[in-house]
């Protein structure tokens, strides 16, 4: 397949630019992978499409603060740093702007001497290697200075922290949300847990790679960015159960189901397992886990697009986008969503 067959055309006054509230008031598409059947729908109906006996897998990581604003220590001129991932200690692999300011030994400050960095490595797709180091915790310091690293095509400010956050976010790590689960409030799941379905967490750190556009024709051409996850055995275990007595295990996200399928391709089972994936997920891909997928309107061409069509079905997906187009669906982070069962 061409990257070129997964493009549409979206108005840009769809690309939602804030979040809805409450959370649980987006719009929700509803389709069926056993027929052509389009439901519209809000987010708080989902407890109608689930039944008891099913669990929703959803991905706990909670976005890093990571985008902060300083000074390169020689000339006080300003530099942006983006943190994509912690490595050893205090090192972090960034993203600076400009670059060129960002030479090997070249220090920066931030929030007047809160936190300090220091450049001790350039990679070769040009990020840079960063010692931090602060009085007391880091992540502290990042709440205090860092700003929350919205995709680009969002312009508005977002004035509360938390809507960039899941309500059950908790592991920290990630440079980006995983957005099926904005939706979700704490009351919507309690209601969901009292009507007998399960819920189970795992943990995918989101990588900036997520926004990266395809950049070869072929799609079969294109490299997946790595991407560190992390699942229990407890959450094994209900995964298992769900599928032995006849259950649905439903993935709340993209991000879910590539940690859930590339366990399930590397020990061909699902078991506690943690480490990095680079899985990517196309039309004609065997699915081995999923039974339901709840997403976000994603970018076209990308590879979340993608993702959606392999388990949907490539036709029916960008069906299911024009309608969304039509019916003014908001898309993207803060947009609506769709559930595929």
């Amino acid at each position: 397949m061409k990257t070129s067959d997964f493009y549409y055309n979206l108005p840009e006054n769809l690309i939602a630019q804030t979040p809805i509230e409450p959370r649980d008031a987006s719009r929700m598409m509803v389709l069926r992978r056993q027929n052509d059947i389009i439901e519209h729908k809000h987010f708080y109906d989902i407890i109608d499409y689930l039944n008891e006996g099913d669990c929703l897998i959803v991905n706990d990581s909670r976005v890093i603060p990571a985008r902060i604003y300083g000074e390169k220590d020689d000339t006080e001129s300003k530099v942006e740093f983006l943190l994509l991932r912690q490595h050893t200690n205090n090192i972090w692999e960034t993203l600076v702007k400009p670059g060129k300011k960002a030479k090997i030994g070249t220090t920066f400050t931030f929030g007047d001497g809160l936190l300090k960095a220091k450049v001790v490595d350039i990679l070769e797709d040009g990020n840079r290697m960063a010692e931090l180091s602060c009085e007391g915790n880091i992540y502290s310091a990042l709440d205090k200075i860092g700003q929350m690293p919205l995709p680009p095509y969002i312009k508005e400010k977002l004035t509360d922290k938390e809507r960039y956050q899941t309500v059950y976010s908790n592991e920290l790590g990630s440079a980006a949300a995983p957005t099926a689960g904005l939706h979700f409030t704490k009351e919507l799941m309690k209601k969901i847990e009292d009507k007998g379905i399960k819920i189970g967490y795992v943990t995918l750190h989101v990588g900036l790679g997520t926004f990266r556009p395809v950049k070869v024709d072929d799609v079969t051409q294109h490299k997946m960015h790595s991407e560190h996850y992390e699942m229990s055995q407890e959450t094994a275990d209900l995964i298992n159960e769900t599928k032995k007595n006849g259950g649905r295990v439903i993935s709340v996200g993209t991000t879910s189901c590539r940690t859930l399928e590339s366990i399930a391709k590397k020990k061909g089972c699902i078991t506690a397992d943690e480490g990095f994936t680079d899985i990517f997920i196309y039309p004609g891909f065997e699915f081995h886990v999923l039974d339901g997928l709840i997403t976000n309107f994603h970018l076209p061409e990308s590879t979340l697009i993608m993702l959606v069509s392999a388990f949907y079905g490539y036709d029916k997906t960008m069906r299911a986008y024009e309608e969304a187009v039509k019916e003014q669906y908001r898309f993207f982070s803060f947009g609506d969503c769709m559930i595929i069962l």
